[in-house]
């Protein structure tokens, strides 16, 4: 835990949260900017910046424990679906560097919340990204 992460602090329940879900690893807090109504954190107790930092055996409770949330919230709060969103980076939108992930319930007729427009991949392009990506591996 670090003393200047909000997000730790937090899932150490030093500050007050909404918290819907607590266990030894996580806990999982409303969000106090929702997207629509139930958007949720998944926070690790322990930090870690990134998902390129996340220890292996937390990562691999993450996505078990975002599919039980998002049945519960299905169920509870009568949504059409959700979106799990996890950024990595002030690019890609983080702005806590604490991991976290984002459930976000949607509702039939809601704004759009996670979308973009589809590109064009040229043959040249895709070449070029696989042998590069390929070769980082």
């Amino acid at each position: 835990m670090r003393d200047d992460c909000i997000f730790c602090r937090i899932a150490a329940g030093q500050i007050p949260a909404a918290t819907l879900y607590e266990d030894e690893d996580f806990r999982v807090i409303l969000d106090l900017g929702p997207a629509s109504r139930g958007h949720a954190l998944i926070l690790p107790k322990e930090h870690y910046a990134n998902l390129c930092e996340l220890d292996e055996t937390v990562a691999a409770k993450v996505l078990p424990l975002a599919a039980r949330l998002g049945k519960a919230m299905t169920a509870a709060l009568g949504c059409d679906g959700f979106n799990l969103v996890q950024n990595n980076g002030e690019a890609a939108g983080q702005t806590v560097m604490h991991f976290h992930v984002h459930i976000i319930p949607r509702y039939q007729n809601g704004p759009k919340i996670v979308a973009w427009e589809q590109g064009e991949l040229s043959e040249q392009d895709k070449k070029q990204i696989v042998e590069a990506v390929k070769a980082e591996l």
